[in-house]
């Protein structure tokens, strides 16, 4: 895999320390260059359809970085653009292909000590959907949180998943955008 655009070799020197499986992931994430980018209305949309569906206070689009959850799109939580990756529950999603969900997170073992079950925002339900690339890295999450309980019908869950599929599909064309200018600047500085 290559990156039409290099980078100074110190750039991302947090990237050292991870083994490279991850490594590649992180550079997967890098390539779309969504990370401290304002919102999107393409990934706005998709969280909102996301609450909607659930019928939830709040949704977001995440991509996971090392040490960070970037919220490319965040419904519900005003002016809140990152968090911490630890403990953290979009890096558990993006461990796994299939969709996560904690019906009570008060009760559940995976969830009973993170920070937003036991703090403010008690969480109390989240159900994320991976967001995989067209070469099978998964980059990120479309998740619903609400601060009750509930149960997730199989219908919804695959909603979230098609939403995550057209999170995929829109960094793609992102991609292409990204390509296309870098080969007209080359082109470009070609000609003069």
């Amino acid at each position: 895999m290559t990156n039409s655009n290099p980078v100074s070799s110190n750039a991302y020197e947090y990237l050292d320390n991870v083994g490279p499986e991850e490594q590649a992931r992180l550079e997967a994430v890098r390539r779309y260059r969504l990370v401290d980018q304002p919102v999107e209305d393409a990934y706005d949309r998709i969280a909102y359809v996301a609450g909607a569906i659930f019928d939830t206070p709040i949704a977001t689009v995440s991509l996971v970085e090392q040490d960070r959850v970037w919220l490319a799109a965040c419904q519900g939580l005003s002016g809140v653009r990152e968090v911490g990756k630890e403990p953290g529950l979009c890096a558990s999603v993006i461990a796994q292909d299939d969709v996560y969900v904690i019906n009570n997170a008060a009760v559940d073992p995976r969830t009973l000590e993170h920070p937003l079950v036991r703090g403010e925002l008690g969480l109390r339900f989240y159900a994320a959907a991976p967001i995989r690339t067209h070469d099978g890295y998964r980059l990120g999450t479309v998740n619903v949180i609400d601060n009750r309980p509930r149960e997730a019908s199989q219908r919804q869950l695959q909603a979230l998943e098609h939403l995550a599929s057209m999170v995929s599909d829109e960094l793609e064309l992102r991609l292409m955008v990204i390509r296309s200018a870098a080969a007209e600047q080359r082109m470009r500085e070609t000609v003069s």
